[in-house]
């Protein structure tokens, strides 16, 4: 390792050795027959700023190798993001205590495999296209718990992914918030996994918080929740009222407090017919976009609070946090619209039609949207001082709270359909 790479892992007590990638890689290659995996070169260097994520320590590495098999060699490059335990103590103990990490690298590495395979099955007599699951490659996963007696070690995980970067893709800016084009195409790519979860769920008749123990709970992620909200609640009072004219709102928001809680829990269990694996974070920060004059494509990364719950707990956090006011306005229930498409076409191609077994129509997604962007907004209320000392999302805010007090979002009957 050069001195280079020495300097880019030094704050890591976990290292990125020759050894340690030439496993990944055989992992990687499982389908080569005993492949010979030479190490020519590697880099390592921080996958990101340390102030863009509390719940990892991300590094970057590209590595370039060769394989010999069956007589021929080739040479090969990846580029990989390698997620790890945070190594701030008080974040490592949060992150182990709320599981955090083994949620990410048990969705990529048991749902996930779980979804190709029922897919790949689905599909086997189609003619068309491959319906693509929008997430990095995973390249490996490994959890420990740690243990405490009789001989104590810490926890560990690491997970694998690849670096998505170096195909083109690119954050969105959040200040400014998404164009209708990065919109479309985040609602397409949880359409897509939402279909893929449900019709699993239907045709294979199972129970996925049996077959997935670890999804986040909706009494830990409630308590988690509420715990955010009682720190944002405060400091989004004080700033409203630094602002003119809005006592209705502010007055709106000091009755629901009593009942933050119950609105969370209940909106968080699930509601069949349209239960499914939601993200539960689905905001901009945790997208990225491949786009060009004609096309764009989402990639959803951070599964960390992957949860069994309301689909259209996705669509109205995305919603909420992430686009502009006036396009949230007037695009909304054209959104909504290219949403169901998606998921009623490609659960159609797996064999589940929504309509017809679940019972389900595009109307009740909309009664069941309206009730989620209350879910929403205390979500975004948790997180208040991403948006605050910001003028743009200070005034995203703001409409945002205008346009559901205005739609009787935050009246005490709403609250009692919620709960």
């Amino acid at each position: 390792m050069s001195e280079s790479e020495e300097d880019a892992t030094s704050e890591s007590d976990w290292p990125v050795s020759a050894e340690w990638l030439q496993n990944i890689l055989r992992n990687h290659h499982k389908d080569l027959e005993d492949p010979a995996i030479t190490i020519i070169a590697f880099n390592v260097k921080p996958g990101c700023d340390p102030s863009e994520s509390v719940l990892s320590h991300i590094v970057a590495v590209s590595v370039e190798y060769c394989i010999k098999n069956d007589g021929s060699s080739d040479t090969h490059s990846l580029r990989l993001v390698i997620k790890m335990l945070p190594q701030d103590p008080f974040s490592r103990f949060f992150v182990t205590e709320a599981q955090f990490d083994l949620r990410e690298i048990k969705f990529y590495t048991e749902v996930v495999p779980d979804l190709e395979k029922f897919k790949e099955a689905q599909l086997a007599d189609s003619d068309g296209s491959d319906i693509k699951i929008p997430i990095p490659k995973c390249y490996y996963g490994h959890y420990f718990a740690g243990t405490n007696e009789p001989d104590p070690s810490p926890p560990e995980s690491v997970l694998v992914l690849e670096n998505i970067k170096s195909s083109g893709y690119a954050c969105s800016d959040f200040s400014r918030g998404l164009t209708l084009k990065q919109t479309k195409a985040a609602v397409q790519a949880i359409a897509q996994i939402h279909a893929l979860s449900l019709s699993y769920k239907v045709l294979e008749a199972k129970s996925l918080t049996d077959k997935y123990p670890f999804l986040f709970q909706t009494t830990r992620a409630s308590d988690s929740y509420q715990q955010l909200i009682e720190r944002g609640l405060p400091q989004l009072s004080q700033f409203l009222e630094t602002r003119p004219g809005l006592a209705d709102i502010l007055a709106a928001l000091n009755e629901l407090r009593p009942h933050t809680k119950a609105i969370i829990e209940s909106l968080l269990t699930p509601k069949e017919p349209l239960a499914l694996i939601t993200h539960t974070d689905f905001w901009c920060n945790n997208l990225m976009f491949k786009e060009d004059d004609s096309s764009c494509q989402c990639s959803i990364l951070d599964w960390q609070m992957v949860t069994y719950s309301r689909a259209t707990n996705d669509l109205a956090l995305l919603l909420v946090s992430s686009v502009p006011a006036e396009l949230r306005r007037l695009h909304t229930s054209k959104l909504l619209d290219n949403y169901w498409e998606i998921l009623v076409s490609t659960c159609r191609r797996l064999g589940l039609d929504v309509e017809t077994t679940l019972e389900y129509d595009r109307d009740q997604l909309e009664r069941d949207y309206k009730h989620s962007q209350l879910l929403a907004l205390l979500l975004c209320i948790g997180s208040v001082d991403l948006a605050l000392g910001n003028a743009q999302m200070e005034e995203r805010l703001l409409e945002l709270l205008q346009d559901l007090h205005k739609d009787g979002l935050l009246t005490a009957e709403v609250v009692r359909q919620s709960t």
